[in-house]
């Protein structure tokens, strides 16, 4: 299931007016484009192209800098009325959902039982929802972006090759531009095509993924749904050898905490949405403030807000033990989902700092106000 334009239709939602124009969500002139409506899309503007790239395509269309934090609330309100109606259900971003309904063709039918969900997003929200009920997940997530806006679709296994097979290579999900290039110079341009190489050659031209990327063409999926559960977090804290009252120092060091948790998101494509920072007085009193937050994995906005708690929370001026961060809340994403303030130099440096880490180890690359220049 996959919610149709969601932060569009979220903005429509609050706004009526906004309905049926040409409607793009991003920030600034220089920022990007995190969402536009389909009208927008007739013109070619795309999600992550650069505002003014797009507005040269589609002059007439009104930019919304998007409010992250009602897109947030409302994602958090869809989950919860399909997670209470599905035996198993994967949140897999924001707007994207994977539900494992198996065994549930025996009581009230698989497909129907779907559309009920779909009634009651839509009743209890106003959003649209598609969704494609198929025997794995690669097969329904392709087929749910056929079917939007607010399509369904069902692909019984005999139906699979024939729906895949004249679609672009491109409709794989983890087809991305680069290797799109590659397949279409050697004549790879639709599913049917890629189906029927040897997958030896798939695996000397893209590696490891080969494979993987046969599989798919021939609609073959065995991964499972994931049981969705927004306990998941990752933390990091320091106790000091020596009680402090450094605010500089804590401030340091609690914004390289900060960047290299945000690097660990995008390594292993978690989007947080709440932060929360944790201090240890030296008499061991132990406070926290946490800030629930649009879904997010960037290191300038994620270092920002939890140097806004600390403010608030380190008020009583004694010496600190311990400090901490921790981000909770995720849900499976990458950072495009999330660039209403973004700029193309911005995502640019997250692109280059991410490769040198990947290559030289984490500690490679770093902001200054991160390191410790007096060791």
């Amino acid at each position: 299931m996959d919610l149709d334009a969601f932060f569009v239709s979220c903005e429509r939602r609050q706004n009526r007016e906004l309905k049926d124009i040409p409607l793009i969500i991003g920030g600034g002139d220089r920022g990007v484009v995190a969402s536009c409506s389909y009208e927008a899309r007739k013109f070619g503007v795309r999600s992550a192209m650069p505002i003014r790239m797009a507005l040269r395509l589609c002059p007439d269309a009104k930019v919304i800098k998007g409010d992250y934090e009602l897109y947030s609330q409302l994602s958090h309100t869809v989950t919860e009325i399909i997670q209470e109606k599905v035996p198993v259900m994967e949140k897999a971003s924001i707007d994207e959902f994977y539900l494992d309904l198996s065994g549930m063709d025996k009581f009230f039918g698989c497909f129907q039982w779907t559309q009920e969900i779909v009634s009651a997003v839509t009743k209890e929200t106003g959003l649209p929802i598609s969704f494609a009920l198929s025997g794995n997940k690669t097969v329904s997530k392709i087929g749910t972006g056929e079917s939007k806006p607010e399509g369904n679709r069902h692909i019984i296994e005999s139906e699979v090759r024939p729906f895949l097979n004249p679609l672009s290579v491109k409709k794989i999900p983890m087809v991305g531009d680069k290797t799109f290039q590659l397949l279409s110079r050697i004549g790879i341009r639709t599913i049917h095509t890629l189906s029927e190489m040897p997958v030896l050659v798939l695996q000397q031209m893209i590696g490891a993924n080969g494979k993987e990327l046969w599989k798919k063409a021939n609609g073959i999926d065995e991964n499972p749904v994931i049981p969705y559960s927004e306990k998941k977090s990752i933390s990091t804290e320091k106790t000091f050898a020596v009680d402090t009252i450094d605010v500089h120092e804590l401030k340091r060091i609690l914004s390289g905490m900060a960047e290299k948790l945000a690097y660990q998101l995008r390594q292993e494509q978690w989007l947080t949405s709440t932060v929360v920072v944790k201090i240890r007085y030296a008499n061991f009193d132990t406070e926290t403030k946490q800030m629930r937050i649009a879904y997010n994995s960037a290191d300038h906005t994620l270092s920002r807000v939890a140097l806004e708690l600390f403010n608030k929370l380190y008020t009583r001026r004694m010496r600190i033990r311990l400090i901490g961060l921790r981000f909770t809340d995720l849900v499976h994403g990458n950072h495009q989902m999330n660039l209403f303030e973004d700029t193309e130099e911005q995502m640019s440096l997250y692109q280059t700092m991410d490769y040198l880490k990947n290559r030289f180890g984490a500690d490679a690359v770093g902001r200054a106000v991160g390191f410790d220049f007096g060791k």
